[in-house]
């Protein structure tokens, strides 16, 4: 790895936003612009009755940071709800799986290190244990991800 020296500026401006590859949910990655072997910080937006994956990390701890709204995530065999700038650390090998079960648009910032870049199974089933896409029982009644 290398030795990062200084700082690095991310302007909102700059972000670049993309649907993400399984949920399709609305995001924008803070720090691939930055070269950090560190960290990942990303910003996603949950549309009203949403789901990301149930998924685990092998090495990384996640910090989830409640920007806007209130946010409910599945973390283990808990469901919790994080009131606006609300924050959760998950350590890694436990499930995870952010939703939004209000009529509402939720954001959250979700913080990772050490970023597990280098060295990654190519057996995908070490980070989703089940169907990734399974939802939680609070969105029991929704389809999702869109279908199109």
């Amino acid at each position: 790895m290398s030795s990062l020296t200084g700082h690095f500026l991310v302007n909102p401006e700059s972000l670049q936003w993309r649907l993400s590859n399984l949920m399709k949910i609305p995001n924008a990655d803070f720090l691939e612009r930055t070269g950090s072997e560190y960290l990942g910080a990303r910003l996603l937006r949950y549309p009203p009755k949403s789901a990301g994956t149930l998924h685990k990390h092998i090495w990384s701890e996640e910090f989830y940071f409640m920007v806007e709204g209130v946010g409910r995530i599945r973390a283990g065999s808990e469901t919790l709800t994080l009131p606006k700038h609300g924050g959760l650390l998950v350590r890694p090998n436990e499930l995870r799986q952010v939703f939004n079960d209000t009529d509402s648009e939720v954001a959250w910032l979700i913080i990772r290190g050490p970023e597990e870049t280098l060295s990654l199974p190519t057996d995908m089933t070490t980070f989703y244990l089940t169907d990734p896409k399974q939802l939680p029982p609070e969105l029991a009644d929704v389809t999702w991800p869109p279908v199109g």
